[in-house]
């Protein structure tokens, strides 16, 4: 399955949706679009939109907590939302979700 993101502002916050499989053969452009919309909106609240995720790996996981800690380095942050309760669940197992706030939406 192809990974797609696609950027936009929702109720005023950045915020990078990701439709798909995002393992190390997507990592990159993973990375890429949140390290892009961090770059962007430094000192700002960025949101990855993870409700059109298929899986994600570890490698995925890092990517998170690599994009959480540049936007906070930027003066800004990282949130999830993510509705997949599979998905939540591994947040939680993984306690990724004690680094980064993870929401049912974007309000």
């Amino acid at each position: 399955m192809d990974l797609r993101t696609t950027t936009s502002t929702v109720g005023g916050i950045p915020t990078v949706a990701v439709d798909g499989v995002v393992d190390l053969a997507s990592v990159a452009i993973f990375r890429d679009a949140l390290l892009r919309t961090i770059h962007s909106n430094s000192s700002e609240l960025v949101v990855a939109d993870l409700d059109g995720v298929a899986a994600l790996d570890d490698a995925g996981l890092g990517v998170l907590l690599g994009a959480a800690a540049a936007a906070r380095q930027a003066g800004g942050d990282l949130e999830i939302v993510c509705n997949n309760g599979r998905l939540r669940m591994r947040l939680e197992r993984t306690r990724v979700d004690q680094a980064i706030a993870v929401r049912t939406s974007i309000a």
